[in-house]
Formats: structure tokens, sequence, C-alpha cells
């Protein structure tokens, strides 16, 4: 099935959605290509995060799916937290997957305006997010859409 993405539409997530969002796991552990940690652990890592970031809690949040025709395509995860320079509030995106045969169809755009959309009515100034550094795919679609590098985290496999 083929996206259009004027019949996308974009929805807050319910309790059934959580099995396809576990479902992208692998497309998220997939960005994640480190001669130092096998395969396992980057998607062990992966499932747990996962299942963190949809956990309770109090902080502000938000879960959108991307679907059409009621196919889930993607989903998004935001959340409020503290800037590490400002000590501000503000967005941050932990989690954001769109299914391979979505992928290059506007859906993660469409996930994307609407977090921007949502953290700005929350009154956030900045929207942050990590990525992994050899997720070339993402680190290109994210700069298209005006994200900047703030820090960068190196690791050195010491063996």
């Amino acid at each position: 099935m083929e996206p259009n993405i004027d019949m996308i539409s974009i929805r807050h997530a319910e309790s059934e959605d959580f099995e396809f969002i576990c479902s992208l796991s692998p497309v998220l552990a997939g960005g994640a290509k480190f001669g130092w940690h096998s395969s396992e652990v980057i998607q062990k890592f992966q499932d747990n995060y996962i299942s963190e970031m949809l956990e309770e809690t109090d902080q502000t949040h938000i879960t959108l799916v991307a679907e059409k025709e009621g196919v889930a395509l993607g989903f998004v995860h935001a959340r409020e937290r503290e800037d590490e320079l400002s000590g501000e509030h503000c967005c941050t995106i932990p989690l954001l997957a769109v299914a391979e045969n979505a992928q290059g169809k506007g859906v993660g755009k469409k996930l994307m305006e609407a977090v921007e959309t949502w953290s700005k009515e929350q009154g956030f100034r900045l929207l942050h997010l990590e990525v992994f550094a050899t997720n070339n795919q993402a680190k290109g679609f994210y700069q298209e859409l005006g994200f900047e590098e703030e820090t960068l985290h190196m690791i050195k496999p010491l063996t």
C-alpha cells in the first residue's frame, strides 16, 4: 500500500497501538551499526527503551500514530525534559519510527509537524532529539527539518 501524504491522518496513540509500536523496534535498532555492540545488545536496548519511554509519567507527553485507512504507518513519542544547557523546559523526541514500507513517503515529516505543533502549544521553545551517529538516513531527515547538532557523544572501544 503506497501512502498518499494527503490521506495520512495523525491521531493519539491508544493502548491497542502498543503492539504496532513495539513491532517497529527493529527499524529503530537498525540505525545503530556499531562494531563494539552486537545486534542483539542493540535490539534489547531498543526494546527496553520503547517500554521505558511509554510508561506512565507525570511529565507532559504525547504519543501519536500516523495511519492511512486504518493501517498504522508510524509513530512518534515526545515528552517534556529539561534542557541541559539552559535548564528551561523543552520537548524531546525519544522515539520516531516509520514502517519500512512507508518510509520516504512523508509519514515521518507529518508526525514531526504534529509534534512541533504540540510542542509550541505547550509553550516549549526548543525541540530536542537524539539519533544514533551511524544512522545517516535519520540524521539527513532531521537536518532537512531544521535540526542542528548541539553536542556529540563519542566512544572508544577498549579491546
